[in-house]
């Protein structure tokens, strides 16, 4: 049997009357669209990171552009960011119009390197977009200090790091607004594709509603500001509310096979994941490096392991985005990390005996290497 580094086979086997209710309670509810499932979602949603407002969208990517409009950003502004992350994070900005700006991250926990944020404001810039990179906190403290001293303002990259805390605050209760995605591989993840956008000012939450419908107010009146249809599904929001009841649990889970690893692996010359100051840490991914990492992964697969790179192609570097005009070298530790970085499996369902194959698998491979 091949081990992926994600499966949710055995979840949905425990879950599954739960997750058929949720689909029959739709179902027969008479409403699809934007109805109870979504309105309660979005409140239960808000009220877990503690701020006032929850706008449920069709997906991250979405949650993370919609976020931006909403805070005014558009063509001509700048957004600061990282470029070790997924691309949506990025297309997200250019699909406002605005231009992407990147800094280095921290070689130790892949994390923007803050330090690295004075020097790339110029008088364009307007948001600040630290991501929450692989299930735990960017270090916020010069983040708001810079976006309070320029006036700028903090979307944050939630996608990875649903339940992760910074200094006891909850990732997404720190920015103006906050972008989660619910793919079925997050932490709390849908049974499809799904997203939201938490804040606490009314104007932004007012803003999101609009652009998520079309830029509708009252139906079918566009006001200032035309939008998208980007609805999160009723069917994933009530999935998504039952889920959210277990989310704390689910992060049990994969801290526990964090656990695992750092037991059956610590000895070993892999780099494991570092806790960065002040972080509680969810493990949406287990990244590990490794100098020789493309020669690990292939050996791994005579073991039937199948493992993943998050992400093998740093964004500044992919054609789609040579018109930003980074040249190679120009972010060196995030190039350095992109050749030595993969994960290992990480599913809270992952069981210790399938997870002590891996491990022994990778104890060999390391070995022989």
């Amino acid at each position: 049997m091949t081990t992926y580094v994600w499966d949710y086979a055995a979840e949905y086997e425990d879950e599954r009357d739960d997750i058929l209710d949720a689909v029959d309670q739709v179902f027969r509810s008479g409403r699809l669209v934007l109805g109870d499932s979504v309105r309660g979602f979005e409140e239960e949603f808000a009220a877990y990171h503690g701020v006032a407002h929850g706008v449920g969208v069709d997906n991250g990517t979405n949650a993370i552009k919609l976020g931006l409009q909403a805070l005014g950003v558009g063509p001509g502004d700048e957004v600061i960011t990282v470029s070790n992350t997924a691309a949506p994070t990025v297309v997200a900005i250019h699909g406002t119009g605005a231009t992407p700006v990147f800094v280095d991250i921290r070689r130790d926990d892949f994390l923007m390197d803050t330090d690295q944020l004075a020097a790339a404001i110029t008088p364009r810039t307007r948001c600040l977009l630290p991501v929450h990179l692989y299930g735990q906190c960017v270090d916020m403290a010069p983040v708001e200090r810079l976006a309070a001293q320029h006036g700028l303002t903090i979307l944050e990259d939630c996608a990875q790091s649903h339940g992760a805390r910074h200094h006891g605050r909850l990732a997404g209760s720190m920015g103006n607004a906050a972008a989660f995605s619910f793919y079925p591989t997050k932490v709390l993840g849908a049974y499809g594709d799904g997203g939201a956008t938490i804040t606490s000012d009314p104007e932004v939450e007012e803003n999101l509603r609009r652009l998520r419908y079309y830029g509708m107010k009252d139906r079918y009146y566009v006001t200032r500001m035309p939008g998208h249809n980007s609805r999160l599904d009723e069917v994933q929001a009530e999935i998504l509310r039952r889920k959210l009841g277990r989310l704390d649990q689910y992060i049990a889970g994969r801290r526990a096979v964090a656990e695992r690893y750092a037991e059956g692996l610590g000895d070993t010359d892999l780099v494991l994941p570092r806790l960065a100051e002040g972080n509680d840490h969810v493990y949406y991914v287990y990244v590990a490096r490794h100098p020789r990492r493309d020669d690990i992964l292939e050996r791994l697969k005579a073991y039937g392991i199948e493992l993943n790179i998050s992400y093998p192609w740093p964004v500044h570097t992919q054609a789609g985005f040579a018109d930003l005009g980074y040249a190679q070298g120009s972010l060196p530790v995030t190039e350095e990390l992109a050749g030595e970085i993969f994960s290992l499996p990480m599913y809270p369902s992952l069981t210790p005996e399938r997870q002590d194959k891996v491990i022994s698998a990778v104890r060999e491979v390391l070995r022989t290497l």
